[in-house]
């Protein structure tokens, strides 16, 4: 391990996010608030140690390595969640603990959604701004960012690009170089965001709420400026326009470039996952619009639609927005979403979840298996966009949901010991292993009233679901460590 280097490449990173308080500085002055100091103070801390730590380690020289990579995006993200907490802290609006602050800052960054705050309406507009701009950062990943910024400096990012990037598309690349990879990614991340942004303007947001909520969708992130989340805007209009953006920003970015780039759209369709993603999302609505539509949820049915078509893309892809309290729908239907967002969206997006591409193989190879009983001589390959997936990817799939699954049950008797009844525990480390935010029962509206253990439980999954768990737990063995 280059611990040195890696520590050289964390100060230059801190630098870089200190620069991440001054739009919210200049929020504060075009509103005429005076609430800018915790910014200006965060800034200051975080500049201040990001050069410190740079002058102890500026001389270390050397190439990274795969191991390496890991460490510093690990190391990055749980520094980053605490500096990103500083100005939540330091502020008086809102009057929030340490713990409190770092569990709002890490689900921001982390995109998730879940959140501890209340009264959001009532806060400053800086601070409010702050919190939609962690998820602009957090949606590319700012490690994808620092890679095109990183060669200018003379360090390689190719290793920090493989231990970001989520999904089963670590050593694709777009473009020869990796920094180019990561500025075409980002290109096209900003201008997503931006044309979604002027869409909800152009329907009826003020122009702080459009950029605001744009941050959200397209990061697939979930927080609000508003209490009432999505539901402060009534027009159906919005709905089905977040709605399609959240499904532009839960495809995989690699074929928003191809498709940008030849002009060819059709490559969507003809990807397998794509496919496989909005066949998931059709039962899973027919399967609420036929309950609520029986149950009378709402009083016509374009209500049921719009709301049914809204909730279930929100969840599946991660989002967190809402506009009713789901958790209260009849029967199955809040678990079945969960589910819903548990999956996620494609590899390669903005979402979090296990990754529709990995449900796909797994249900791919649970039908082979039934193929061998039935016919134990013959030979069955497994194909996805017409190419055959070797074992070797079969078995990485298979490793990461088993210890997903292992993970998944170990939070879950954690957040139960902390007091949290069986449903709430259960919808807790799915919105926050799944990046989804909201739960049910008692995280169904926000995660403030969690003992401080079950926070710091929920931080840590979080940041692990973020970086796709074995980023995170191969940090945890002792070969890893081992020269």
């Amino acid at each position: 391990m280059q611990f040195a280097q890696s520590f050289r490449i964390l100060s230059l990173l801190l630098i870089f996010f200190s620069l991440s308080n001054l739009p919210p500085i200049a929020v504060s002055w075009w509103y005429d608030e005076t609430l800018y100091m915790p910014f200006v103070v965060s800034a200051g801390i975080t500049v201040l140690c990001g050069i410190v730590l740079w002058l102890l380690t500026f001389k270390a020289r050397g190439e990274l390595r795969t191991r390496d990579g890991f460490f510093i995006v690990v190391l990055f993200w749980s520094v980053l969640s605490v500096f990103g907490a500083l100005p939540f802290f330091i502020s008086s609006q809102p009057n929030i603990s340490f713990i409190d602050a770092v569990f709002e800052s890490t689900s921001g960054l982390t995109t998730t959604g879940a959140t501890v705050l209340t009264g959001l309406d009532a806060l400053p507009k800086s601070i409010l701004y702050y919190r939609q701009q962690l998820h602009f950062l957090g949606g590319m990943g700012i490690i994808v960012l620092a890679v095109a910024i990183l060669p200018m400096l003379g360090i390689g990012g190719l290793q920090l690009f493989r231990a970001e990037t989520s999904g089963m598309i670590k050593d694709t690349k777009l473009t020869p170089r990796i920094a180019e990879t990561a500025k075409a990614l980002w290109t096209i991340y900003i201008a997503l965001t931006f044309i979604c942004a002027i869409v909800f303007w152009l329907h009826g947001m003020t122009l702080f709420d459009a950029i605001g909520y744009a941050f959200s969708t397209i990061s697939t992130g979930g927080f609000a400026p508003h209490d009432a989340s999505f539901g402060y805007y009534p027009q159906n209009s919005l709905r089905l326009w977040c709605s399609f953006f959240m499904v532009i920003g839960a495809l995989n970015f690699s074929l928003h470039y191809m498709a940008l780039r030849h002009g060819q759209f059709s490559v969507f369709w003809r990807d397998a996952e794509v496919r496989g993603f909005f066949r998931i999302q059709f039962y899973i609505l027919i399967a609420c619009l036929i309950v609520m539509t029986w149950k009378g949820v709402f009083d016509t049915f374009e209500k049921t639609f719009v709301e049914g078509l809204f909730h279930v893309i929100s969840i599946s892809t991660t989002t967190g927005f809402t506009t009713t309290n789901f958790s209260a729908w009849p029967l199955f239907l809040p678990v079945l979403i969960m589910i819903g967002g548990l999956i996620g969206g494609c590899a390669g997006s903005t979402t979090g979840g296990i990754k529709s591409v990995r449900v796909i193989l797994l249900l791919k190879q649970g039908w082979r298996e039934i193929h061998r009983l039935i016919h134990p001589n013959g030979e069955f390959i497994l194909k996805i966009n017409q190419k055959i997936i070797p074992d070797r990817v079969l078995d990485a799939v298979w490793g990461f949901v088993g210890v997903y699954v292992l993970l998944f049950n170990i939070l879950l008797m954690i957040l139960m010991a902390c007091g949290m009844d069986f449903v709430s525990a259960f919808s807790a480390v799915i919105g926050c292993l799944a990046n989804v935010g909201p739960g049910l029962g008692m995280v169904s509206v926000h995660y403030g009233d969690l003992q401080d253990t079950a926070k710091w439980v929920l931080s840590f999954a979080m940041l692990t679901g973020r970086l796709e768990i074995f980023t995170v737990m191969v940090l945890l063995t002792p070969a890893f460590w081992r020269q």
